[in-house]
């Protein structure tokens, strides 16, 4: 087995002066929207990074949910530019982004089929090492080996998984995720709860991950909705408790809530459903669904123990844990069931007819290999049409 982190992680208000220790001629900095320029993130980073002798240009406006696209865009301005460093700040999207945008900068003549298969990318390093700075608490793209890239054109999200694209350095400065919206503060956090509880269970879960994921779960549990509520001390916790978060699902990988949420995502013409909102919806259904695997059910009663819930057994204890989380989402403003979402975007009929071949992708998603219970394609048609109405799972 094989545990991989940032070779450097920095951490605390102020971490983004790392920056100025930088060791290189030329950095890329890939952003997404407005939001790092407009809080005065963006000056500070091209500010560090001329500091410490760099040669700076921008590559700006990389959409939420990034295309291929994009992508190959991104890889062009850095064939010309030649960065050795590449340096990627915001949320998930630019973070991603700028991951894929590395190999094909690299590799200017591997095909984006070529990366789909997990952990089949050429060796990386060839040309530019890589920093991340997350400005949201969810994904934690910073510590991970992996990045969602979307093909509008099929309407399909690949996660892209390889150890060769964990960041070399990772700088998790609280003071960039106290600018995230409310509602943001909510899928992000919900995002990273599911991170590592899916981390707990998988098959791949081991003694370096147990400790990080149950960690993380105990402080979103704490943190997350004083975050919400606008607490700024909580909500720099959040920012930490994402990352740890991450190291366990980096390393343990995850399960069949992240393959559903991959490929409902952006299933549908009446919107995008937001990958965080998802995960929140999805999570006690697959609870549900995973604990009648024993060795599923006793982990998720841990988990249950571990953050004081109530119950003498471990059914008890997995329903504690599915009442509990769904409280949260409550709290959170996020609905219980697809139908619900943004007020009923998602079309019924469309969902049905499309129900089959979604359910197929998510089976066979990137993510269901380290569930702790094996699904089919019946199964997960089941499954995802309680998610969408809101029924009990009991198969």
């Amino acid at each position: 087995m094989r545990f991989t982190l940032p070779r450097d992680l920095y951490h605390g208000k102020n971490a983004l002066e790392a920056l100025k220790t930088l060791d290189g001629k030329k950095a890329m900095i890939v952003v997404g929207g407005g939001s790092m320029k407009r809080f005065g993130f963006l000056e500070k980073v091209e500010t560090y990074l001329k500091e410490a002798g760099l040669e700076v240009q921008l590559f700006e406006g990389v959409e939420p949910d990034p295309s291929v696209e994009t992508v190959m865009k991104g890889a062009k301005a850095m064939e010309e530019f030649e960065p050795d460093w590449i340096v990627a700040i915001g949320g998930g999207s630019p973070i991603d982004a700028a991951k894929a945008m590395w190999v094909f900068y690299e590799y200017p003549h591997t095909s984006f089929e070529d990366l789909i298969t997990p952990f089949s990318f050429p060796t990386l390093r060839t040309k530019a090492r890589f920093c991340a700075i997350p400005s949201t608490s969810g994904t934690a793209t910073e510590v991970t080996a992996f990045s969602v890239i979307t093909d509008y054109g099929k309407g399909i999200k690949y996660p892209l998984a390889d150890f060769n694209i964990t960041p070399d350095i990772a700088i998790v400065d609280p003071a960039l995720a106290e600018t995230m919206p409310k509602k943001l503060t909510a899928h992000t956090g919900m995002d990273a709860m599911t991170h590592a509880i899916e981390a707990y269970v998988s098959t791949l879960h081991c003694e370096y991950t147990d400790p990080l994921a149950l960690h993380a779960i105990e402080m979103i549990h704490e943190y997350l909705i004083p975050s919400y509520n606008g607490d700024m001390a909580a909500r720099d916790k959040m920012h930490d408790a994402q990352c740890l978060a991450g190291m366990a699902f980096s390393n343990a990988l995850l399960g069949i809530v992240h393959s559903m949420a991959h490929k409902t995502g952006a299933a549908y013409s009446g919107g995008h459903i937001v990958h965080g909102c998802a995960n929140a919806m999805y999570l006690p259904k697959v609870i549900r669904f995973n604990a009648k695997e024993p060795e599923a059910a006793a982990r998720y009663a841990n988990i249950a123990r571990f953050i004081h819930l109530e119950g003498s057994t471990d059914e008890e204890l997995v329903n504690a844990l599915i009442a509990r989380i769904r409280e949260m989402n409550q709290a959170l403003d996020i609905p219980s069931c697809i139908r619900e979402y943004e007020g009923g975007i998602i079309d019924e009929k469309e969902f049905f007819e499309k129900l089959p071949s979604v359910a197929e992708l998510a089976v066979g998603d990137a993510c269901t290999g380290s569930n702790p219970r094996t699904i089919t394609p019946a199964q997960m048609e089941r499954l995802l049409t309680c998610c969408f109405r809101d029924e009990e799972v009991d198969f």
